[in-house]
């Protein structure tokens, strides 16, 4: 079998699409070096994720098939500890992983993903009420007033989460998605959202509300234990806002730099699905989704991965493989036929909160241009800045006009 040479990623994700590319030229599956000197896989081609998302040979579950996690040799002071540290159903294996991920599927039914739009339609429309207040000419940073204020709004009143805990609480989780971090950044984070998501539920048994929180801790049939409600707590709330985040933010800078595709979709002949679907594929919010783990030796793409190893699913390259998507895979189109993805995952382990993520994104950008047809970046693209991480894909700030200047236009 082949040995391919580690590649070291670049913690601070200067440039994920580049890095992705350069992962490309070992074939679908990459020998990767993660922080520390960890050694692992990132999966970059889009038929060999398909295949090893359904596999039974890959598990999530570090407590049993990642030796070095259940030697020690990987502590909570490692950058990516919060992520094995979880217990939830995307660190769960077999049938422990189908008995924690049934309530929460349970709370996200159509039905009640459906019944949620009115109140959808009506923080979307007060956030736009703040924008409005910005002055004709003035920057704003749309990513931070818009972007992250809606789903982190929704998916905290879901769950419960009281105004003034809530950028706390969200806190951890995007501590949770920085690579960069030092260890001792990474073990206090694994500290805090502990005792955080603990404290939380002591007071949701004693003061139980009209939220998911309190259903999950009302599920006898369940029986998810402390640990296991922390842990599902925090992934649905970290799944809840930053992805959702990144999908707007990353599908208003293409609207505002692609003017002619933005005519297609205002005069009718693309629609707001072509212009979600086609950027989940070409900028998957999620650049590199830690962690698998091999439960034997499995042999792909002229590899041998050993057991026990690490493995990464490489979403934002995945989603721009050109053998599915042809020569212009890297390009961002909504009038192209095939718009397939997997930026939401594939088999047990798909989104559970997709169908919420696809509606937040269908009632606010519409909105949102509408309200604001004038609305233009403020800076190059060039001048943007990432989000700094190898596991996100997204910018750290998305300034933008939203008006011209008063008496601009009379002056042009």
């Amino acid at each position: 079998m082949e040995s391919r040479c580690p590649y070291v990623l670049d913690t601070t994700g200067r440039d994920v699409h580049a890095e992705g590319e350069r992962l490309r030229e070992q074939g679908q599956i990459a020998r990767v070096e993660l922080p520390q000197g960890v050694m692992g896989w990132t999966v970059v081609g889009h038929e060999l994720a398909m295949e090893l998302l359904t596999d039974p040979r890959v598990s999530k579950n570090p407590r049993q098939h990642w030796p070095a996690y259940i030697s020690g040799e990987i502590g909570q002071d490692w950058p990516l500890a919060s992520w094995p540290a979880m217990e939830n159903m995307t660190t769960a294996y077999g049938e422990d992983h189908t008995r924690l991920r049934r309530p929460v599927v349970k709370a996200f039914t159509p039905r009640r993903i459906r019944a949620m739009q009115p109140y959808i339609e009506k923080t979307v429309a007060s956030l736009l009420d703040d924008l409005a207040a910005t002055a004709p000419g003035e920057v704003v940073d749309l990513k931070k007033h818009f972007a992250y204020r809606l789903p982190a709004s929704i998916i905290c009143d879901l769950f419960g989460i009281p105004e003034e805990a809530r950028a706390e609480v969200l806190r951890g989780g995007e501590v949770t998605t920085d690579s960069s971090i030092t260890p001792e950044e990474a073990a206090a984070n694994v500290q805090m959202w502990t005792k955080q998501f603990a404290q939380f539920i002591e007071a949701k048994r004693q003061f139980p509300g009209d939220d998911l929180t309190s259903d999950l801790i009302a599920d006898t049939e369940s029986g998810l234990t402390d640990s296991e409600l922390i842990g599902t707590l925090f992934v649905a709330l970290g799944a809840g806002s930053e992805t959702v985040m990144n999908l707007i933010t990353h599908a208003v800078f293409r609207l505002l730099t692609n003017p002619d595709q933005r005519a297609m979709v205002e005069d009718g002949r693309a629609s707001w699905e072509d212009v979600i679907e086609e950027t989940l594929r070409v900028e998957s919010p999620l650049n590199m989704l830690p962690l698998r783990y091999a439960v034997e030796d499995i042999e792909v793409d002229g590899v041998t991965i050993p057991k026990g190893d690490p493995i990464l699913m490489g979403y934002a390259a995945i989603g721009r493989d050109p053998n599915v998507h042809g020569e212009t895979a890297a390009e961002w189109d909504i009038t192209r036929s095939d718009k397939e993805h997997l930026s939401f995952g594939h088999g047990t382990h798909y989104c559970f909160g997709a169908p919420l993520a696809r509606m937040e994104a269908m009632i606010a950008l519409p909105a949102l241009f509408n309200r604001f047809p004038d609305m233009a970046m403020a800076v190059s693209e060039d001048e943007l800045e990432p989000q700094g991480t190898f596991i996100m894909n997204g910018y750290k700030t998305l300034p933008v006009v939203l008006s011209a200047p008063v008496g601009a236009h009379a002056a042009s």
